[in-house]
């Protein structure tokens, strides 16, 4: 396909989202395409080939503008909020830029853009558009009435909300929830610790039982795992996990509602009657469900090409409903439920563009780790054999370790393979293996993969979401750090109780 392809309109397909940050990375290029490379771009051929070649090549300083983003998320708000709030779209697209122009300067032009092309068309635009549908469809459900938030109210709504998201996927339970949780706890001094463990519970653990409540398993359910096998493996860690949780929260938000004198909820006497508004979205939010996993079963085995990146009809077909069902629950919901749901795209936004940058920057280090024992992390890749045989306590911790701020679902992928690899098998092989004999195995890289993505606010998708929802609504968030010293002092005792049961 002749590069010429590169001017496909993605911003339009960002819309509002993410305009001011393309608009300036697609400058940059441009720059380098007219200053440095007059003669890139005539020949595209091999794109793909010398692109799986990268992660060998790659030093682990091709990770530092990935380290960078990171970091300007964690101190920018915090040291320059102003600035930070003006301009955080820029900084995203800054710290993309500074991986894609040395990358071109080095490898050409016409690898970069493919490289640009691939994380925009594969990665990004599908993971914005299925995170627009479910905000926009949950965010047109309400709950009416008042729900007072005791600690006996607060724990059940996380306990369901750790039921749903297996079902309905964890962004699709946190938006759901999310809203309705912080209502019933307007009227409390201490809010911050029930959004913290509904990252923890709803937008992570919970999602472990399915593969349509989280990414990595969902990539599993793809290689052969059976649909169901989640549910019989994983479960008793998930109970734990959950069960832990769900006890540590109930005894926390006891004592700080004690604290607080007992408050009654303003409104718990208003007489109005628990009910829902906007049915409506309910068999939409079912359709989200149902489109994504159709797509991953159904492959009329049709492929479009971008620019040397290949499209599927069956993912092109889900991006387009999914926007389409968007569109439904906007035009089909009320604009006076949204208002009293408090409904505003600011958490989109503010998500549109900080994970434009991210996925930009973590190019590289998806690349090396997918490069396995060639790449420069191949010290960590080894320490999951012991001699030949799967060392599953490291299978979990290292699945975990880099799922915590990598994309979870290449990640699963990547120790998916490097388990399979060392079983031995041929890789058609390797999930009836990882399901058998091995199965602990693929446990642990499971679990591995959905819980501990709970570990930072960008470990998984939901969680950044949720943060920005509950800032908007006036719940001042722990920063990027502040929020792992949460999920350390909490979440890693509990892994690490898990490990000893499971893995050991």
């Amino acid at each position: 396909m002749s590069p010429l392809t590169v001017r496909i309109p993605a911003a339009r397909v960002e819309g509002n989202f993410s305009r001011a940050a393309f608009a300036l990375a697609l400058l940059g290029l441009t720059a380098i395409f007219l200053f440095s490379f007059p003669e890139a771009g005539l020949c595209a051929g091999g794109l793909h080939e010398a692109s799986e070649k990268l992660g060998a090549q790659f030093s682990i300083f091709w990770i530092l503008p990935f380290v960078c983003m990171l970091l300007s998320i964690a101190i920018g708000p915090l040291a320059a909020p102003h600035f930070w709030e003006h301009h955080y779209g820029k900084v995203a697209a800054f710290w993309g830029l500074a991986f894609l122009v040395p990358f071109a300067l080095l490898y050409g032009f016409s690898l970069a853009v493919y490289q640009f092309m691939h994380a925009m068309l594969q990665e990004y635009i599908p993971f914005i558009i299925l995170l627009l549908a479910l905000f926009t469809v949950a965010g047109g459900i309400r709950l009416k009435g008042t729900l007072a938030g005791t600690p006996a109210v607060n724990t059940g709504l996380l306990a369901v909300g750790t039921l749903l998201a297996s079902w309905m996927g964890t962004t699709g339970a946190a938006m759901l929830l999310i809203r309705p949780l912080l209502r019933a706890n307007s009227h409390r001094r201490y809010k911050v610790h029930s959004v913290v463990f509904f990252i923890f519970l709803i937008a992570n653990i919970g999602g472990s039982l399915t593969p349509l409540g989280d990414p990595p398993l969902f990539l599993g359910f793809l290689q052969g795992v059976d649909f169901f096998w989640t549910l019989t493996h994983v479960f008793q860690p998930t109970l734990i996990a959950a069960c832990v949780l769900l006890a540590l929260y109930f005894v926390l938000d006891t004592v700080l509602y004690g604290k607080e004198g007992r408050p009654v909820h303003p409104e718990a006497n208003s007489g109005e009657k628990l009910a829902l508004d906007g049915k409506v979205n309910f068999p939409l939010l079912a359709c989200i469900v149902l489109l994504v996993l159709i797509s991953g079963v159904w492959n009329p085995h049709v492929e479009f090409s971008i620019y040397e990146v290949h499209l599927e009809l069956q993912n092109i077909m889900r991006d387009i409903l999914l926007l389409a069902v968007a569109c439904a629950s906007w035009k089909l919901t009320s604009q006076e439920c949204r208002k009293l749901n408090e409904f505003s795209w600011g958490p989109i936004q503010e998500v549109g563009k900080l994970f434009l940058g991210i996925f930009i920057s973590m190019i590289p280090a998806l690349a090396i780790l997918k490069a396995g024992s060639n790449g420069a992390l191949s010290g960590l890749i080894s320490m999951v054999s012991d001699n030949g045989q799967p060392n599953n306590a490291m299978f979990f911790w290292l699945t975990g370790a880099l799922s915590s701020f990598l994309d979870n679902a290449p990640t699963y992928l990547v120790f998916f393979n490097t388990a399979g690899g060392l079983s031995g098998v041929s890789p058609d092989m390797f999930a009836g293996q990882l399901m058998g004999p091995w199965a602990q195995t693929l446990t642990a890289i499971s679990a591995g993969a959905v819980f501990m993505g709970a570990n930072s606010y960008i470990g998984n998708a939901p969680n950044f979401m949720v943060r920005s929802i509950a800032e908007e609504l006036g719940v001042k968030m722990p920063s990027f750090f502040g929020y792992m010293v949460w999920s350390v002092g909490i979440l890693i005792p509990v892994f690490i109780l898990l490990t000893f049961i499971f893995f050991i």
